[in-house]
């Protein structure tokens, strides 16, 4: 007999080789009927990746279960959609019987499928799926999990070049293949009991992939999906997707001329001038808080020598991200990263410890190989500026640092209108430089940096950047979606790979610990992600322009332009729009431009010298002086208020 811990509804004794499922019956009829998987959270099979496992295992020793239920968070929808990836394999296989499959994961909010065919796939197409995974859902036929040898899977896969590929990279002598119906696939699972479970989904688009993601292999199909385990949750998914789609940033940034993309440069930013606008507001507040904080701005070359590269790692484990020119017969990279070059300027001087900690900050470009196939407006490009940081300090200063920087980034997330996050902590990748005990160190001092400020963390294993685990920030927008912006990576490798010293105060050569970090992370991103976030109604702080004056007529004009010159001196963002329109069809344009406020000049304003405000968001202001109008105004820019 064997004994089973499970969470939440306690310990019991079993035979040997008993099924999880089976397991839970005996404790709860109800759980056992919510139960969609497993997680083992102790005993010898704690090494399964993830630990999550189908409720068919057995299970063979004493072991500690957490049951995955609807309920389960991303654990559970995760599972939901990578069978929904199944469900729609099998359902593809009905429509187009020559269809070759790839890979099926789920992503986030979601899952899809890779497929080879020789039909072409339109998106009519995907109601015909969505038809026949109805079907599927409703016989309601269970995964079925079954190991087979490598050799049995090549068999069983053999007019499949795809899976037989996938098949050749397992280590394992053996493999894990998963029935439903009479559909087979190659899978690791888990999955879901029976395809009844999936409550509701929907296929969102088609588009086209490399397999493995190059340029040198076939193209292939992939279609998108999502699933829920109820019709209430696709619905409300459905309505937030066409919000977003709303409040596109790439089409906010042609609306209000910020920025755009052009084939001459495919994946690289052009900012207009308000584009720029709304950008240096953002990094001269960036400034001043970092000014505030004790760090001392650089600036370092974009290219520099492949040696320094081959130095820090990048050339081992980033370069396939770079671009490299020649100059004079030399070989030179254009950085994606900025932190070689901060040791530069760290090493062009001796340092002792009574100087550390030592913050010095850098807004550098820099330029990373991106897939055309990912490129993504703002959010996914070629060039972007870092808000960079690098922090040499002693290893005892570490943590405080940390803790730090943890709230300077509380700090300015609250002012952008960010105040929910989650932290994510990664630790040790296999591709990876230094010692065992240098990464145990690292992780150690960001946890406990973590646990002072009373933050949780989820643990990514095996997520950390190639020189140092890493905490990341991951803020909520509006319409609840999640985007890694902040991150802290602690670094005992590269100061050792570069030699880098300080003066103890025994006088003898010390290593610095290095602590590299980012608060927006990508300024280009972090704009794409305020724009849709606030969709394009930027707070006046931040508004490209926060004013426009509209007089109902020419005759008016005059009263209007010494308005404008009384708040244009005192450095407002306004204009005049002195066009021969009418009133309605100018407010219209203003409010497709998103300008926070409207000063209407009319016949009643000159008489009495005031103006009327007619504001984005909220009530309109009659006959207000325009004193009174700019000194609130100011003070609504001053405390960077989020609503106006």
């Amino acid at each position: 007999m064997i004994e089973i811990e499970f969470k939440k509804i306690g310990k019991i004794k079993v035979k040997e080789g008993s099924n999880i499922l089976e397991v839970i019956g005996k404790l709860d009829e109800k759980i056992a009927r919510q139960a969609i998987a497993a997680e083992l959270t102790g005993g010898k099979d704690e090494g399964l990746e993830n630990n999550l496992v189908d409720l068919e295992y057995k299970i063979d020793e004493d072991s500690k279960v957490d049951i995955i239920t609807p309920e389960s968070g991303e654990k559970a929808n995760d599972i939901l959609n990578h069978s929904s990836s199944h469900i729609m394999a099998a359902a593809i296989k009905k429509v187009f019987p020559d269809a070759k499959f790839a890979i099926g994961p789920a992503i986030k909010e979601g899952f899809y499928y890779d497929f080879e065919t020789k039909k072409s796939v339109a998106i009519e197409d995907l109601s015909l799926i969505e038809k026949e995974m109805k079907k599927i859902i409703k016989s309601n036929c269970k995964f079925e999990r079954s190991e087979i040898s490598k050799q049995e899977a090549k068999i069983l896969f053999k007019d499949n070049p795809y899976k037989i590929e996938l098949i050749d990279d397992i280590k394992d002598k053996k493999v894990s293949v998963y029935y439903s119906g009479d559909f087979v696939d190659l899978c690791s699972g888990p999955h879901i009991p029976s395809t009844g479970k999936v409550g509701a989904f929907k296929l969102l688009s088609i588009a086209g992939a490399y397999w493995r993601g190059s340029e040198k292999n076939k193209m292939l199909v992939r279609i998108y999906g999502t699933s829920f385990f109820r019709k209430e949750e696709l619905k409300n998914y459905l309505e937030r997707l066409e919000k977003a789609k709303r409040s596109d940033h790439r089409k906010i940034g042609k609306d209000l001329d910020l920025f755009s993309f052009h084939d001459e440069a495919p994946g690289f930013p052009f900012f207009h001038p308000n584009g720029m606008i709304l950008r240096n507001i953002i990094l001269d507040y960036w400034r001043e808080e970092h000014i505030e904080e004790g760090y001392r701005e650089i600036n370092t070359p974009i290219l520099l020598s492949n040696e320094l590269w081959k130095t820090s790692g990048h050339w081992d484990n980033y370069r396939e991200n770079m671009y490299f020119v020649k100059i004079d017969e030399e070989d030179y990279a254009i950085k994606p990263m900025n932190c070689p070059g901060a040791i530069i300027v760290y090493k062009s001087n001796q340092h002792s410890y009574k100087e550390l900690p030592i913050r010095i900050t850098e807004l550098g470009l820099v330029h990373r190989h991106e897939k055309s196939g990912v490129l993504h407006g703002l959010f996914r490009v070629r060039n972007f500026t870092q808000d960079d940081a690098h922090i040499f300090c002693t290893e005892s200063q570490s943590k405080d640092e940390v803790s730090r920087i943890i709230s300077l980034i509380d700090r300015m997330y609250n002012v952008f209108g960010f105040e929910k996050y989650h932290l994510e902590l990664s630790t040790k990748p296999d591709k990876r430089i230094g010692t065992d005990q240098m990464w145990e160190k690292a992780e150690n001092i960001l946890k406990e940096a973590a646990s002072s400020k009373g933050l949780d963390y989820v643990i990514n294993k095996g997520e950390g950047a190639f020189y140092g685990p890493k905490i990341d920030f991951h803020i909520q927008d509006c319409l609840g979606r999640k985007w890694q912006c902040a991150t802290i990576q602690l670094d005992f490798a590269m100061p050792e790979k570069f030699d880098i010293e300080y003066a103890g105060e025994d006088n003898a050569k010390h290593r610095p610990v290095m602590i590299h970090r980012t608060v927006l992370g990508s300024i280009e991103r972090f704009i794409g992600i305020l724009l849709e976030h606030y969709s394009g109604n930027l707070p006046p702080w931040l508004a490209p322009q926060q004013i426009i004056i509209l007089p109902i007529s020419e005759k008016f004009y005059h009263y209007g332009k010494k308005v404008y010159d009384y708040l244009k001196i005192d450095g407002l963002r306004v204009e005049i729009d002195n066009r021969v329109e009418s009133l309605s069809k100018k407010i219209r344009q203003a409010e497709m431009k998103k300008i926070p406020y409207m000063i209407i000049i009319g016949k009643n304003e000159e008489k009495t010298e005031t103006i009327t405000i007619r504001k984005k968001i909220g009530g309109d202001i009659k006959e207000i002086k325009p004193d009174d109008f700019m000194r609130d105004l100011k003070k609504v820019i001053r405390d960077k208020e989020k609503v106006y």
